[in-house]
């Protein structure tokens, strides 16, 4: 997989690519991560990106014709299908597993991460295949919420992690040899020392009949389920 990512603040993705598992996948091979400074695409001498909203208002706003530039760059497809373009916006559709399922199986994506007060509304209308957030709140811009979609999305390449890692959590397990999205948290796990402080480890864990066990964790799943986030049962 190939990962763009448009910004007007390039130095805020150091680090966070750079360790762990998304390392170690860009080390593999298994996926390119590429950081632009939007301001790359900028017509003048100050690389200007923004401008005031026509109308009035506060706020600057992200112009239409560099982020059509630079979109137009990008866009060189790695195979037939062109790649997706995802603007990062709290306007968006708010992002969950499902959706990053979905976009684990593409070959090339573009984020566009917004900045300011906003962005051109004819990026939307017309340069993007989609707009996300990672939730009803507001941050400072997108580059947060692109590194969140990027950890989301990568971890769940064929290769990176362990299948069994991958389809035994929340909101995903394996029905009939098919990854299923489920509205349902993961169950409670536990590891050595059996007790500690007078809180044990459940008994069924450490007896070893396995059908016993995936019963349990089925019942703990829900249980968590209905304590915790009982709208994700509502919603189903």
């Amino acid at each position: 997989m190939k990962i763009d990512i448009l910004t007007l603040f390039p130095s805020m993705f150091e680090g966070p690519f750079d360790t762990s598992m998304l390392k170690k996948t860009k080390d593999n091979g298994l996926v390119e991560i590429n950081i632009h400074n939007l301001r790359d695409w900028a017509s003048d001498k100050h690389k200007t990106v923004d401008d005031r909203p026509f109308g009035g208002g506060k706020g600057m706003v992200l112009r239409v014709d560099v982020v059509h530039r630079a979109i137009s760059n990008l866009q060189i497809p790695i195979s037939k299908k062109k790649p997706k373009v995802i603007l990062l916006s709290p306007q968006g559709k708010v992002f969950n597993q499902k959706k990053a399922v979905e976009l684990s199986r593409l070959n090339h994506i573009i984020f566009i991460a917004g900045h300011y007060e906003g962005f051109d509304e004819r990026i939307s209308q017309h340069l993007v295949d989609e707009e996300i957030s990672i939730g009803d709140y507001i941050l400072t811009g997108g580059e947060i919420p692109a590194m969140v979609l990027v950890d989301s999305i990568v971890r769940l390449i064929p290769g990176v992690l362990k299948e069994e890692v991958t389809t035994h959590e929340s909101f995903s397990q394996i029905e009939n040899g098919k990854l299923k999205i489920e509205n349902l948290l993961d169950h409670p796990s536990y590891t050595r020392p059996e007790k500690y402080l007078g809180w044990e480890v459940p008994k069924v864990l450490l007896g070893g009949n396995h059908k016993e066990i995936e019963i349990w964790r089925k019942k703990a799943s829900l249980a968590k389920t209905k304590k915790v986030r009982p709208d994700l049962l509502e919603s189903k």
